[in-house]
């Protein structure tokens, strides 16, 4: 990272490309704006004006026009990043595989303001060839796997694909439910939310998913669950739970029925929930043989745990 002032940590910046998709001519400012709606017309014309975006290479005017095929950048000085913890803890590794424990608060990629503050860019400082399989939300610990090879990772991609890699959850969910034991099978997709445009929530429309929950231990307002996913739709377990009542204690965007809560502007990255991917299990793509990697609930979630179950 560089630093500014104060000996306060940037990062390096980032470069942003699109190719414009719009079929007629529009302004390079309502272009940006409809395509990052992170930010108003109006920051968008001043970055234009500051020389940050390029069309095909050529800086561009507040008044230029694009057109479907060109090049569009963003080149976003270096700025500073949420604050997030660093250290992840290695759980497994040979020569193919690499498998972590993540903190909650670090994401796992690039995104919402992060770009080195990431899992990803703390393993591939010490590990440059190692490629995550999947993710996890940024308040959610526990296993994400590498890649080390291609071979290793075009393998598992296709178990991933054929549902064949087991993931096992551990949450804190409010509620009684009626069964020790019990399915879900909620589609999953976005949805209209005012702060982000849409988010992934329960919706007839969305994409099959499928959770095995079963209650661990049970209290007069919430239970401890394990919850096995066969699929992998962004914050499924989150999702799933309360779309059967039972939302994560401190969730502050999914409640009952799976969808954001009315009149919240919460996003996905916001802190409050407790959950923790505790178990992968999988083939070795090299040597066949069959893997679980396992990672205790961090000192977060016992605390509360025991809070709720004494």
């Amino acid at each position: 990272m560089t630093r500014e002032g104060n000996d306060r940590p940037l990062n390096q910046g980032y470069t942003y490309r699109a190719v414009v998709e719009s079929s007629a001519p529009v302004g390079v400012v309502d272009y940006l704006a409809r395509r990052w709606p992170h930010s108003d017309a109006e920051q968008w014309r001043a970055r234009v004006e500051a020389g940050e975006v390029r069309l095909d290479r050529i800086v561009a005017a507040t008044d230029a026009v694009v057109r479907q095929g060109q090049e569009l950048c963003w080149d976003r000085p270096p700025w500073r990043e949420p604050a997030a913890p660093l250290d992840y803890r290695v759980l497994f590794e040979d020569e193919a595989l690499l498998g972590v424990d993540k903190p909650s608060g670090l994401p796992t990629l690039p995104g919402a303001g992060f770009l080195e503050n990431t899992l990803l860019s703390r393993v591939q400082q010490d590990d440059p060839g190692s490629v995550p399989l999947h993710r996890l939300g940024r308040h959610t610990s526990g296993i994400v796997l590498f890649a080390r090879t291609p071979g290793a990772r075009s393998a598992l991609a296709r178990d991933w694909a054929g549902k064949r890699v087991g993931k096992r959850y551990r949450a804190l969910a409010l509620g009684r439910p009626e069964r020790q034991e019990f399915t879900i099978d909620q589609p999953i997709g976005p949805v209209t939310h005012a702060p982000l445009g849409n988010v992934h929530a329960a919706t007839p429309d969305g994409k099959q998913a499928l959770s095995r929950v079963r209650v661990v231990l049970q209290e007069a307002t919430a239970f401890l669950a394990d919850v096995e996913i066969e699929t992998g739709r962004p914050h499924q377990v989150r999702i799933h739970l309360a779309s059967v009542g039972h939302p994560l204690v401190g969730d502050p965007l999914y409640g009952p029925g799976g969808r954001p809560v009315e009149g919240m502007r919460a996003i996905p990255g916001d802190p409050g929930y407790l959950l923790h991917a505790c178990e992968l299990r999988f083939r070795h793509p090299t040597s066949g043989q069959a893997v679980r990697l396992r990672s205790a609930p961090p000192a977060g979630l016992r605390a509360a745990s025991d809070g709720f179950f004494r």
